[in-house]
Protein backbone atom coordinates (compact mmCIF):
# COMPACT_ATOMS: atom_id res chain seq x y z
CA UNK A 1 0.00 0.00 0.00
CA UNK A 2 1.28 3.50 -0.64
CA UNK A 3 1.51 5.92 1.97
CA UNK A 4 0.52 9.55 1.05
CA UNK A 5 3.60 12.02 -0.24
CA UNK A 6 6.16 8.87 0.26
CA UNK A 7 7.05 6.07 -2.53
CA UNK A 8 6.40 2.99 -1.30
CA UNK A 9 8.62 0.81 0.86
CA UNK A 10 12.16 2.03 0.92
CA UNK A 11 11.46 5.75 2.38
CA UNK A 12 9.00 4.83 4.60
CA UNK A 13 11.56 1.99 5.94
CA UNK A 14 13.87 4.39 5.79
CA UNK A 15 12.17 7.34 8.01
CA UNK A 16 10.82 4.35 10.57
CA UNK A 17 14.84 3.23 10.98
CA UNK A 18 16.49 7.13 11.38
CA UNK A 19 13.14 7.67 14.18
CA UNK A 20 14.19 4.34 16.09
CA UNK A 21 17.98 4.86 15.54
CA UNK A 22 17.26 8.52 17.03
CA UNK A 23 14.99 7.45 19.85
CA UNK A 24 17.54 4.40 21.15
CA UNK A 25 20.51 7.19 20.59
CA UNK A 26 18.34 9.68 22.72
CA UNK A 27 17.10 7.17 25.61
CA UNK A 28 20.73 6.16 26.02
CA UNK A 29 21.77 9.85 26.56
CA UNK A 30 18.96 10.61 29.00
CA UNK A 31 19.44 7.45 31.10
CA UNK A 32 22.95 7.55 31.50
CA UNK A 33 23.48 7.76 35.55
CA UNK A 34 26.36 7.51 37.87
CA UNK A 35 27.95 4.31 38.92
CA UNK A 36 27.05 2.51 42.03
CA UNK A 37 29.88 3.94 43.61
CA UNK A 38 27.28 7.07 44.33
CA UNK A 39 25.68 5.25 47.35
CA UNK A 40 22.27 4.76 45.66
CA UNK A 41 20.33 1.52 44.17
CA UNK A 42 19.61 2.34 40.61
CA UNK A 43 15.72 1.00 39.28
CA UNK A 44 15.41 -1.97 37.67
CA UNK A 45 12.19 -2.64 36.51
CA UNK A 46 9.91 -5.09 38.46
CA UNK A 47 6.60 -6.86 37.44
CA UNK A 48 5.06 -5.75 40.15
CA UNK A 49 1.32 -7.41 39.36
CA UNK A 50 1.40 -10.46 42.04
CA UNK A 51 2.85 -8.24 44.80
CA UNK A 52 1.83 -6.04 47.70
CA UNK A 53 3.85 -2.91 47.12
CA UNK A 54 4.45 0.10 45.07
CA UNK A 55 5.01 0.39 41.49
CA UNK A 56 6.48 3.52 40.16
CA UNK A 57 4.31 4.68 36.52
CA UNK A 58 6.08 7.79 35.73
CA UNK A 59 9.18 9.49 37.76
CA UNK A 60 9.81 12.33 35.41
CA UNK A 61 8.57 15.82 35.48
CA UNK A 62 6.93 18.15 33.05
CA UNK A 63 9.66 18.12 30.38
CA UNK A 64 9.11 16.34 27.37
CA UNK A 65 11.59 12.81 28.48
CA UNK A 66 11.98 9.88 25.90
CA UNK A 67 12.61 7.23 29.45
CA UNK A 68 10.00 8.92 31.90
CA UNK A 69 6.45 9.38 32.06
CA UNK A 70 5.35 12.22 34.29
CA UNK A 71 4.46 11.41 37.82
CA UNK A 72 2.68 8.63 38.55
CA UNK A 73 2.22 5.74 41.29
CA UNK A 74 0.04 2.41 41.89
CA UNK A 75 -0.38 0.75 45.41
CA UNK A 76 -0.63 -2.52 44.87
CA UNK A 77 -2.10 -4.96 47.26
CA UNK A 78 -2.27 -8.90 46.78
CA UNK A 79 -1.98 -8.64 43.30
CA UNK A 80 -4.25 -6.16 42.07
CA UNK A 81 -3.85 -1.79 41.69
CA UNK A 82 -5.73 -0.81 43.96
CA UNK A 83 -4.94 2.97 43.76
CA UNK A 84 -3.41 5.64 41.47
CA UNK A 85 -1.70 8.33 43.16
CA UNK A 86 -1.42 11.25 40.35
CA UNK A 87 -1.53 10.93 36.80
CA UNK A 88 0.27 12.98 34.37
CA UNK A 89 1.36 12.60 30.97
CA UNK A 90 2.23 8.99 30.08
CA UNK A 91 0.79 7.64 33.17
CA UNK A 92 -2.28 6.26 30.89
CA UNK A 93 0.40 3.93 28.98
CA UNK A 94 2.42 2.80 31.98
CA UNK A 95 -1.10 2.13 33.76
CA UNK A 96 -2.20 -0.85 30.66
CA UNK A 97 2.00 -1.64 30.78
CA UNK A 98 1.83 -2.50 34.36
CA UNK A 99 -1.19 -4.88 33.93
CA UNK A 100 -3.45 -2.56 36.27
CA UNK A 101 -7.11 -2.51 35.42
CA UNK A 102 -9.72 0.68 36.32
CA UNK A 103 -11.98 -2.39 37.79
CA UNK A 104 -9.76 -3.04 40.84
CA UNK A 105 -8.65 0.60 41.62
CA UNK A 106 -10.67 1.93 45.05
CA UNK A 107 -9.09 5.41 44.39
CA UNK A 108 -7.26 7.81 42.64
CA UNK A 109 -5.79 10.65 44.38
CA UNK A 110 -4.21 14.13 42.61
CA UNK A 111 -1.67 15.64 44.90
CA UNK A 112 -2.12 19.14 42.83
CA UNK A 113 -3.28 20.15 39.76
CA UNK A 114 -0.46 20.84 37.93
CA UNK A 115 -0.44 18.86 34.00
CA UNK A 116 2.66 16.46 35.13
CA UNK A 117 0.25 15.41 37.43
CA UNK A 118 -3.36 15.15 36.10
CA UNK A 119 -3.28 15.38 32.32
CA UNK A 120 -3.96 11.69 32.11
CA UNK A 121 -7.19 11.15 34.70
CA UNK A 122 -9.48 12.39 30.94
CA UNK A 123 -7.82 9.37 29.12
CA UNK A 124 -8.49 7.08 32.33
CA UNK A 125 -11.94 7.82 32.03
CA UNK A 126 -12.74 7.28 28.63
CA UNK A 127 -10.75 3.97 29.11
CA UNK A 128 -13.54 3.01 31.57
CA UNK A 129 -16.30 3.38 29.13
CA UNK A 130 -15.25 0.14 28.08
CA UNK A 131 -14.45 -1.43 31.42
CA UNK A 132 -16.70 -3.59 33.45
CA UNK A 133 -16.70 -1.31 36.40
CA UNK A 134 -19.98 0.09 37.54
CA UNK A 135 -19.39 0.90 41.39
CA UNK A 136 -18.59 4.98 41.66
CA UNK A 137 -15.11 5.70 41.75
CA UNK A 138 -13.42 7.85 44.39
CA UNK A 139 -11.57 10.82 43.21
CA UNK A 140 -9.68 12.59 45.34
CA UNK A 141 -7.67 16.38 45.11
CA UNK A 142 -7.00 19.62 46.06
CA UNK A 143 -9.12 22.93 46.82
CA UNK A 144 -8.33 25.50 44.51
CA UNK A 145 -6.63 28.82 45.49
CA UNK A 146 -4.99 31.36 43.42
CA UNK A 147 -4.83 31.32 39.70
CA UNK A 148 -5.61 27.12 40.32
CA UNK A 149 -9.10 25.80 40.51
CA UNK A 150 -10.58 23.30 43.14
CA UNK A 151 -10.97 19.27 42.11
CA UNK A 152 -14.40 19.97 41.49
CA UNK A 153 -14.05 23.09 39.30
CA UNK A 154 -11.46 21.21 37.13
CA UNK A 155 -13.63 18.66 36.62
CA UNK A 156 -16.48 20.84 35.53
CA UNK A 157 -14.15 22.73 33.02
CA UNK A 158 -13.65 19.08 31.85
CA UNK A 159 -16.86 17.68 31.83
CA UNK A 160 -20.10 20.00 32.11
CA UNK A 161 -22.57 20.51 29.17
CA UNK A 162 -22.35 22.40 27.54
CA UNK A 163 -18.93 24.01 27.89
CA UNK A 164 -16.85 21.22 29.15
CA UNK A 165 -13.58 19.87 27.14
CA UNK A 166 -15.00 16.70 27.24
CA UNK A 167 -18.54 17.28 27.92
CA UNK A 168 -19.43 14.02 26.34
CA UNK A 169 -17.95 12.45 29.22
CA UNK A 170 -20.14 14.32 31.40
CA UNK A 171 -21.83 10.93 32.93
CA UNK A 172 -19.24 10.15 35.18
CA UNK A 173 -20.25 13.34 37.02
CA UNK A 174 -23.32 11.75 38.33
CA UNK A 175 -23.19 7.99 36.85
CA UNK A 176 -25.60 8.34 33.80
CA UNK A 177 -25.43 7.66 30.12
CA UNK A 178 -23.98 4.06 31.25
CA UNK A 179 -20.71 4.84 32.56
CA UNK A 180 -19.65 4.83 36.43
CA UNK A 181 -19.58 7.72 38.94
CA UNK A 182 -17.49 9.61 40.33
CA UNK A 183 -17.09 10.45 44.56
CA UNK A 184 -15.56 13.08 43.94
CA UNK A 185 -13.42 14.73 47.29
CA UNK A 186 -12.09 18.15 47.83
CA UNK A 187 -9.64 17.96 50.09
CA UNK A 188 -8.49 21.43 52.21
CA UNK A 189 -5.27 22.02 50.83
CA UNK A 190 -4.54 25.17 52.88
CA UNK A 191 -4.78 22.72 55.77
CA UNK A 192 -1.81 22.13 57.86
CA UNK A 193 -3.11 19.25 59.89
CA UNK A 194 -3.67 15.24 58.54
CA UNK A 195 -6.77 14.55 57.93
CA UNK A 196 -8.11 10.89 57.09
CA UNK A 197 -9.53 11.31 53.65
CA UNK A 198 -9.84 7.82 51.99
CA UNK A 199 -10.58 4.19 53.91
CA UNK A 200 -10.86 0.83 53.10
CA UNK A 201 -10.34 -2.45 54.80
CA UNK A 202 -6.93 -2.49 54.04
CA UNK A 203 -6.03 0.87 52.74
CA UNK A 204 -5.82 3.98 54.86
CA UNK A 205 -5.43 7.72 53.21
CA UNK A 206 -4.17 10.97 54.94
CA UNK A 207 -3.49 14.28 53.37
CA UNK A 208 -2.05 17.53 54.55
CA UNK A 209 -1.65 20.97 52.62
CA UNK A 210 1.86 21.40 51.74
CA UNK A 211 4.24 23.95 50.00
CA UNK A 212 4.15 24.59 46.50
CA UNK A 213 4.81 27.73 45.51
CA UNK A 214 1.23 29.30 45.35
CA UNK A 215 0.23 25.78 43.90
CA UNK A 216 -2.66 24.31 46.38
CA UNK A 217 -1.14 21.13 46.89
CA UNK A 218 -1.25 18.07 49.19
CA UNK A 219 1.08 15.68 50.92
CA UNK A 220 -0.16 11.94 50.98
CA UNK A 221 1.06 8.80 53.46
CA UNK A 222 -1.16 5.92 52.49
CA UNK A 223 -1.51 2.64 55.10
CA UNK A 224 -1.00 -0.29 52.81
CA UNK A 225 -2.27 -3.55 55.03
CA UNK A 226 -0.43 -1.45 58.04
CA UNK A 227 2.75 -0.51 55.76
CA UNK A 228 3.03 3.20 55.13
CA UNK A 229 4.14 4.51 52.19
CA UNK A 230 4.27 8.55 51.83
CA UNK A 231 4.06 10.80 48.72
CA UNK A 232 5.23 13.82 48.77
CA UNK A 233 3.87 14.95 45.37
CA UNK A 234 5.35 18.54 44.44
CA UNK A 235 6.71 20.80 47.85
CA UNK A 236 9.32 22.26 49.33
CA UNK A 237 9.56 20.64 52.40
CA UNK A 238 8.42 23.61 54.73
CA UNK A 239 5.66 22.41 56.23
CA UNK A 240 6.86 20.53 59.45
CA UNK A 241 3.20 18.84 60.02
CA UNK A 242 4.23 16.70 56.97
CA UNK A 243 7.13 14.92 58.35
CA UNK A 244 5.27 14.50 61.53
CA UNK A 245 2.54 12.66 59.89
CA UNK A 246 5.04 10.65 57.66
CA UNK A 247 7.44 9.84 60.82
CA UNK A 248 8.43 5.86 60.38
CA UNK A 249 7.42 5.60 57.31
CA UNK A 250 8.30 2.60 55.19
CA UNK A 251 8.75 4.49 52.13
CA UNK A 252 8.94 8.17 51.28
CA UNK A 253 8.48 8.76 47.56
CA UNK A 254 10.30 11.89 47.13
CA UNK A 255 10.08 14.83 44.33
CA UNK A 256 13.49 15.37 43.19
CA UNK A 257 13.57 18.31 40.96
CA UNK A 258 16.03 20.69 41.26
CA UNK A 259 19.67 21.35 42.17
CA UNK A 260 20.79 22.24 45.13
CA UNK A 261 21.59 25.64 43.43
CA UNK A 262 18.23 26.35 42.41
CA UNK A 263 17.11 29.59 42.32
CA UNK A 264 14.68 31.54 44.34
CA UNK A 265 11.02 30.13 42.50
CA UNK A 266 11.77 27.06 41.80
CA UNK A 267 13.48 26.71 45.55
CA UNK A 268 9.92 27.85 46.44
CA UNK A 269 8.31 24.98 44.64
CA UNK A 270 10.48 21.91 44.57
CA UNK A 271 12.84 20.74 48.11
CA UNK A 272 16.37 21.26 47.31
CA UNK A 273 18.76 17.95 47.57
CA UNK A 274 19.38 18.87 51.39
CA UNK A 275 15.84 19.81 52.58
CA UNK A 276 15.22 16.73 51.07
CA UNK A 277 17.37 14.76 53.22
CA UNK A 278 16.51 16.81 56.29
CA UNK A 279 12.88 15.65 55.48
CA UNK A 280 13.89 12.10 55.42
CA UNK A 281 16.43 12.41 57.76
CA UNK A 282 13.24 14.32 60.05
CA UNK A 283 10.85 11.89 59.89
CA UNK A 284 12.89 8.87 60.08
CA UNK A 285 11.59 6.96 57.20
CA UNK A 286 12.74 3.49 56.61
CA UNK A 287 13.89 4.12 52.80
CA UNK A 288 14.15 7.06 50.78
CA UNK A 289 13.00 6.85 47.12
CA UNK A 290 13.68 10.16 44.47
CA UNK A 291 11.32 10.17 41.68
CA UNK A 292 9.95 13.62 39.57
CA UNK A 293 13.32 14.05 37.79
CA UNK A 294 13.74 16.30 35.51
CA UNK A 295 16.88 17.23 33.52
CA UNK A 296 18.02 19.71 35.79
CA UNK A 297 18.54 18.09 38.33
CA UNK A 298 19.11 14.79 36.63
CA UNK A 299 22.06 16.19 35.43
CA UNK A 300 23.79 16.57 38.68
CA UNK A 301 22.58 13.81 40.57
CA UNK A 302 25.74 12.62 41.64
CA UNK A 303 26.36 15.78 43.38
CA UNK A 304 22.76 15.66 45.00
CA UNK A 305 23.09 12.71 46.09
CA UNK A 306 26.40 13.15 47.74
CA UNK A 307 24.52 16.02 49.42
CA UNK A 308 21.57 13.79 50.38
CA UNK A 309 24.03 11.46 52.17
CA UNK A 310 25.32 14.26 54.69
CA UNK A 311 22.08 13.75 56.68
CA UNK A 312 20.58 10.93 55.60
CA UNK A 313 21.90 7.65 55.87
CA UNK A 314 19.29 4.98 55.16
CA UNK A 315 18.63 3.35 52.00
CA UNK A 316 18.02 5.49 48.99
CA UNK A 317 16.89 4.63 45.52
CA UNK A 318 16.47 6.52 42.28
CA UNK A 319 12.89 5.53 40.63
CA UNK A 320 12.84 4.51 37.32
CA UNK A 321 9.74 4.07 34.98
CA UNK A 322 7.45 0.45 36.25
CA UNK A 323 9.95 0.39 39.12
CA UNK A 324 8.10 -2.28 41.66
CA UNK A 325 8.98 -1.72 45.56
CA UNK A 326 7.53 -4.51 47.62
CA UNK A 327 6.62 -3.91 50.97
CA UNK A 328 8.42 -5.55 53.56
CA UNK A 329 6.77 -8.68 54.24
CA UNK A 330 5.25 -9.05 50.77
CA UNK A 331 5.00 -12.32 50.06
CA UNK A 332 6.17 -11.75 46.68
CA UNK A 333 9.11 -10.44 47.43
CA UNK A 334 11.96 -12.06 45.53
CA UNK A 335 15.30 -12.73 46.95
CA UNK A 336 16.85 -10.70 43.79
CA UNK A 337 14.81 -7.74 44.82
CA UNK A 338 15.03 -7.64 48.28
CA UNK A 339 19.03 -7.95 47.93
CA UNK A 340 18.70 -4.87 45.38
CA UNK A 341 17.14 -2.97 47.52
CA UNK A 342 19.11 -3.22 50.69
CA UNK A 343 22.24 -2.44 49.02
Amino acid sequence: MKLRGNKPGFDGCRSRANLMLFVCLTASVVSVVPPEASGHTMATPINCSHATGIQVLGSGGPQVNPARASAGYLIWIDGKARALVDAGGGVFLRFGQAGARIEDLEVVALTHLHVDHSTDVPALLKAGYFSERRRALPLLGPTGGGAFPGLKDWLDALLVKPDGAYHYLAGYLDGSDGLFGLDVREIDASGRQPQTVFESPELVVQAVGVAHGSVPALGLLASVKGHRVAFSGDQNGHNPAFARMIGGAELLIMDYAIPEDAGRIAAALHARPSEIAQLAAAADVDRLVLSHLMPRSERVLAASLAIIRKTYTGPLTVADDMLCLPLAGSSEQTTETMDRLKR
